[in-house]
């Protein structure tokens, strides 16, 4: 019984994962371990599976996951001892860093099941990763680059396997617990303008309502349309509530020298692990001044040390100032049916999207 790695990219919508795993079940493939995973073009997932005596071949499973909906499928030999507890052997890694942190590239090729790592040192840690593809037969090789301080990186290369963002990330938090802390985020922290103003960023609370609501009664319909896509002039309790509940994720807010609420900047769960919602609203007489930079990279930062993998925004199409900011962060725009709104996604690794990679024997692309 085979063991086998299937990775596939699948449309983001109710029962497609109901019909791949009837695929695999209809071709004799027993599931044993299952996780999605963010890239940068959706939802990924990835099987374990054992094929049965009489069952399909990879290049037979291939094509029944693309019938059912996967694309960009890949299917790789797996080995038992990879049939361990995912959060149990970061854990165990993590410990093992600790004790030995000259043990980084060895313990991030166990953590991304990576064929080999190395140490790569001056202009060479800036070089874009690479895929080599040695000839038509054999499977191309992967390469990702983990940075670990100035001009000092780890490469990663696998066989078969391209990285995921899910995974970047993943290596970008190994190496962070073996970093010292640097404190950047205390209780509240002041942030200085272009044109000087010293402004507090702080987490929303909720005896901010009042001045939240006379930020909202301050701003103009514009600028409420362009985060609400509706110009409602006060913000309902409820919602600043739910803005208030760590459950739900985190809002700052920005005071001016005088106390008065100038921005609010959301970071929201999503139901897609490792994504959240991003979304500014700073006050009209406070716009073009490096208010909604700051808060900006405020929140990527944020959303590293919290282990999410991209931010998203939902805007207007004609909301040029949000658009900019956000694609001069590095978003990628995405279009959808409604020719009026655009998604902005950043990647939270701070990698560039790799471009897609020629078929290799055990891929086939819809």
């Amino acid at each position: 019984m085979p063991l086998l790695r299937i990775r596939t990219r699948i449309e983001d919508r109710p029962g497609r994962l109901a019909e791949l795993t009837a695929a695999l079940a209809a071709h004799g493939a027993n599931i044993l371990d299952l996780s999605v995973q963010v890239d940068a073009d959706g939802v990924v997932d990835e099987f374990v599976v054992d094929v049965r005596r009489g069952g399909a071949w990879p290049r037979e499973l291939t094509a029944a996951i693309e019938a059912a909906g996967g694309r960009d499928t890949v299917v790789v030999p797996a080995r038992p001892r990879e049939l361990i507890d995912e959060t149990t052997r970061a854990l165990r890694l993590a410990d093992r860093l600790r004790a030995e942190p000259r043990s980084l590239p060895t313990v991030l090729a166990a953590l991304l099941r990576a064929d080999s790592a190395e140490w790569v040192t001056g202009a060479a840690a800036l070089d874009e990763p690479q895929t080599v593809r040695p000839s038509q037969t054999a499977q191309p090789s992967f390469e990702l680059m983990v940075p670990v301080g100035p001009l000092r990186a780890v490469r990663l290369r696998r066989t078969g396997l391209p990285f995921t963002v899910t995974e970047a990330a993943r290596a970008d938090a190994m190496v962070r617990a073996l970093l010292p802390s640097d404190g950047r985020w205390p209780t509240s922290r002041r942030v200085l303008l272009r044109d000087g103003t010293e402004v507090v960023v702080r987490p929303l609370e909720r005896r901010d309502h009042a001045e939240v609501q006379a930020m909202h009664e301050r701003c103009s319909a514009a600028a409420r349309r362009a985060r609400y896509f509706s110009p409602k002039p006060t913000l309902p309790r409820r919602a600043l509530d739910l803005f208030c509940e760590p459950a739900y994720g985190l809002t700052l807010v920005a005071e001016g020298p005088d106390g008065s609420v100038l921005a609010l900047a959301h970071l929201m769960h999503t139901l897609e692990p490792g994504v959240a919602e991003l979304a500014l609203l700073v006050e009209d007489a406070w716009q073009g001044r490096g208010l909604g930079r700051e808060l900006t990279d405020l929140m990527l930062m944020l959303g590293r040390d919290r282990g999410l993998v991209e931010l998203r925004a939902t805007v207007l199409a004609d909301n040029v100032r949000m658009r900019r900011l956000l694609t001069t962060a590095g978003a990628r725009v995405r279009s959808g049916a409604d020719p009026a709104v655009v998604e902005l996604r950043i990647r939270l690794d701070g990698r560039a999207a790799a471009r897609p990679a020629a078929n290799g024997p055990l891929r086939t692309r819809r």
